[in-house]
């Protein structure tokens, strides 16, 4: 049986909170072993994208395909079982505060394989040597550097060697070095651990310096994508003022609302 060359396929997904539709028919495919950029503005939908991945939200309309399964079709016993190809790092870490560096590591790994515990302390050391950190492996989480967190996060996520990572926003708040060591560490662990990753960020430099193929997702679709050598020099509106960012474009400041005077209760005759 030939392996399908998109490891996750999304088609015609579309999702609301009440009556605010955050997504309105996505279609995006990510390919094995490459590393994919899901841009977009706060409050996008870039974060309820990847809970469609991983099954925490089921689709109003539309599926996510992840390795040839449909997502939202699964019963509980496959989708923990899928879930286990899949490594997560959280926009803010997600470290068990209570617990040490090493105990952070070694938890899914307890949590689900029987390995003895000698096989699991050389694996949690080989994680976080992956990540710089293995002289770390004692500290608490509260010791942690911003940047430390975030490699911890990051090893964490490869605990299982999963088949999929996804980042939501792994530059958010962090200094320029931790930022680029954060992106170099994407990019060395996907190649050189065989991995499929999406990235979802608002950081245009990072992700283009990371990522083999970028989507623009703006009011709900997919509004531009292409090649991340490309995205420099695209003349697409929405990528030029994203990437360039320009105050004027596509993308207005402005929250939609009703005119300025009529939220005031000025009336024509008052001014």
């Amino acid at each position: 049986m030939s392996v399908a060359e998109n490891l996750v396929e999304v088609r015609d997904l579309h999702f609301s909170y009440d009556s605010n539709a955050v997504l309105k028919g996505i279609n995006l495919a990510i390919p094995r072993g490459k590393v994919v950029a899901i841009l977009g503005v706060s409050g996008c939908g870039k974060t309820t994208l990847l809970r469609h991945v991983g099954g925490q939200l089921r689709p109003l309309r539309g599926s996510v395909k992840f390795d040839g399964q449909v997502v939202h079709e699964l019963n509980s016993t496959e989708l923990y079982a899928i879930r286990r190809k899949m490594g997560m790092m959280f926009q803010v870490s997600g470290l068990f505060s209570d617990l040490s560096v090493f105990d952070n590591i070694a938890y899914p790994m307890r949590e689900h394989t029987d390995l003895p515990e000698d096989v699991i302390h050389d694996l949690v050391l080989m994680k976080l040597h992956a990540v710089g950190l293995r002289g770390a492996h004692a500290l608490r989480t509260s010791e942690l550097s911003g940047g430390m967190e975030r490699r911890v996060a990051l090893a964490r996520a490869i605990a299982l060697d999963p088949m999929l990572i996804m980042y939501d926003e792994p530059f958010a708040g962090l200094d320029p070095i931790s930022l680029n060591t954060i992106a170099s560490l994407i990019r060395r662990l996907n190649d050189a651990l065989g991995l499929t990753s999406i990235v979802v960020t608002y950081d245009v430099s990072e992700s283009l310096k990371v990522a083999d193929y970028v989507y623009f997702i703006h009011n709900g679709v997919v509004v531009a994508e292409g090649d991340a050598s490309a995205m420099v020099d695209s003349p697409d509106p929405f990528v030029y003022q994203f990437v360039h960012a320009k105050p004027d474009g596509p993308v207005a400041f402005q929250y939609p609302s009703r005119p300025y005077p009529e939220e005031l209760e000025i009336t024509p005759a008052a001014k």
